[in-house]
């Protein structure tokens, strides 16, 4: 039995290393799959079994539990990036502004409250400390690595912030669970009617394109192509289908509408009134996508690498024989298709027409979608080459004792988040596919939590039995719902937010899946889902970049 002695104590070995990541990371996720409650802690468990096997002596060699660390970290930010970059400045439109300005207020409001801990207890716990028990009650993991990147460049070398993390993150799931219930009480709402109340916000939506059907009554437009009337109205809209004298057509742009022509219009809501006014008057007896016509209705996948970053007007409709692109569908959104919108690998564009027609502009997209399931790793390792690079920049800020560095985390987060938008307009494919997507982030993840709590098991027991464990564990109650609280009743009492709304702002403003989980209990609508993406992107960003700043900000006090 000698080379299992040797396999479970050489610490330098690749075999022992591994099967200790392999034996934290399997168990910690099997057991964050148990539910308490309803409630669950999923990958960060695996942060409390790699702290048992490091109380029990278990560890591995230091130098790479650093770079396991590091890299598990670079893998979730970068792949987070990338997921929200899309989606991430068209978030701040519309309804969307208003969520993620009470996102900025729960995130400010935590950091006030951080702070007015660390001063009341000054004497007890340090700034840093006080970080790792902000990040434990927000339930923000790669802030926490951001911070202890922080840390490492100042020179810190007190007490492993991961112990205040470790003590506060529980109650941090359970508080944010608890404060959506407090404010359900608080305000006596009605699930079933903000349900409706939902439906009909959703119905009034101005953003999404809507369809409708209009009559043409005015005689002043007969006769005239549709680019012109388009043109007179100045209102973006697609016209997907036009019937004349009882035949239905996919029309182009300059074919000619009469008067008594029924027409299927495409269009954002706002623009809705004025079109039908020009047109003559709506019609709702008739629904010439579901009438016999000769035309079909097709989503298609863009998946060629010659189509990535390509403006739709470059996609000369007109040659396609009557074929009209109505929406496209990319990250959640459902985007207008303006002549002047990039497409992006993975967009679903819906489209209207004669069925050979579509099935051509199909091969032009590409439409398969295996196609998808290889990612290009020249884009992603480029971007993590600049993100490191951007990572390790020197800002110089006045009045800061070192010069400001976004870190492993920031860096390679801001560089994904403008690949992701940015991109597919220099024609470079950044795509991953969701399952591609979440399997690299949750290794990351995992890789980064195993790493934390297998270099600082002892600390965490010893902070119970001879620390600041019992106040690290109320300071995060504190951190966790104070905030919340007054973000929530903000966003009710001032904004009059439906309660799934603000359920899911909750849940997105600290990152947090299990409250998300929560919310489908409670609904069966996706308002809170809807929530929980608009702030998800500006919540991961702040969360990782706030405590570098409150440290280089205060350094120059408290070290």
């Amino acid at each position: 039995m000698d080379w299992l002695t040797q396999l479970l104590t050489d610490t330098d070995s690749v075999g022992h290393i591994l099967l200790v990541y392999s034996a934290a990371i399997a168990l910690g996720m099997a057991l964050g799959r148990i539910k308490l409650f309803g409630i669950s802690l999923g990958v960060t468990f695996v942060l409390f079994v790699a702290l048992a096997l490091s109380y029990a002596g278990i560890t591995v060699n230091g130098t790479v539990l650093n770079f396991m660390r590091d890299f598990g970290l670079i893998l979730f930010v970068f792949f987070i990036g990338l997921q929200v970059g899309p989606s991430f400045f068209s978030s701040f439109k519309s309804g969307g502004l208003q969520l993620n300005l009470l996102t900025l207020l729960a995130v400010v409001l935590s950091i006030a409250v951080t702070l007015a801990l660390y001063f009341l207890f000054q004497g007890s716990v340090s700034l840093p400390q006080m970080l790792g028990v902000h990040y434990g009650a927000v339930t923000n993991t790669p802030g926490l690595g951001a911070t202890q990147e922080a840390l490492d460049m100042l020179g810190y070398e007190g007490e492993n912030i991961a112990v205040a993390y470790a003590c506060a993150y529980p109650l941090g799931v359970v508080g944010i669970i608890m404060t959506a219930v407090f404010l359900r009480r608080l305000f006596r709402i009605n699930l079933k009617e903000e349900d409706q109340h939902w439906e009909e916000e959703a119905n009034a939506n101005r953003d999404a394109p809507i369809f409708f059907h209009v009559a043409i009554t005015n005689a002043g437009i007969s006769g005239q192509t549709i680019r012109h009337i388009r043109e007179l109205i100045g209102r973006a809209f697609i016209c997907s289908r036009v019937l004349h004298d009882g035949v239905i057509t996919s029309p182009a742009p300059d074919t000619q509408v009469f008067l008594g022509d029924k027409l299927r219009i495409v269009a954002g809501a706002d623009a809705k009134p004025a079109i039908v006014a020009f047109f003559g008057e709506e019609d709702k007896t008739v629904d010439l996508a579901t009438a016999h016509s000769p035309l079909i209705a097709r989503s298609i996948l863009v998946t060629k690498d010659q189509v990535n970053g390509m403006q739709l007007g470059e996609l000369h409709l007109s040659r396609y024989d009557g074929v009209n692109i109505t929406r496209v569908f990319r990250s959640g959104m459902t985007l207008f298709p303006y002549q002047n919108l990039h497409l992006q690998m993975g967009d679903m564009v819906y489209c209207v027409g004669p069925k050979r027609s579509i099935e051509r502009l199909a091969d032009r997209l590409g439409n398969q979608v295996n196609k998808l399931d290889n990612p290009n790793i020249i884009s992603i390792f480029l971007g993590i080459l600049f993100g490191i690079l951007l990572g390790f920049l020197p800002i110089a800020v006045p009045g800061m004792p070192v010069p400001l560095r976004l870190g492993l985390a920031g860096g390679p987060l801001i560089v994904a988040i403008l690949l992701g938008y940015w991109g597919p307009h220099f024609k470079l494919i950044t795509y991953t596919t969701h399952s591609a997507n979440l399997m690299l982030r949750e290794l990351g993840i995992a890789l980064f939590l195993a790493s934390v709590g297998l270099s600082a098991g002892d600390r965490f027991v010893n902070a119970f039995i001879d620390g600041n464990g019992a106040l690290y564990v109320a300071a995060g109650l504190v951190i966790t719902v104070v905030p919340l609280l007054i973000t929530g009743i903000v966003a009710r009492t001032k904004f009059k937010m439906n309660y799934h709304l603000i359920v899911g702002l909750l849940a997105g403003a600290t990152t947090d899946p299990p409250t998300l989980a929560y919310a489908n209990t409670i609904s069966e609508k996706d308002s809170s889902a809807i929530a929980y993406s608009t702030v998800y992107p500006l919540a991961m960003f702040l969360r990782i970049l706030s405590g570098q700043i409150v440290l280089l900000a205060l350094w120059g006090f408290v070290a």
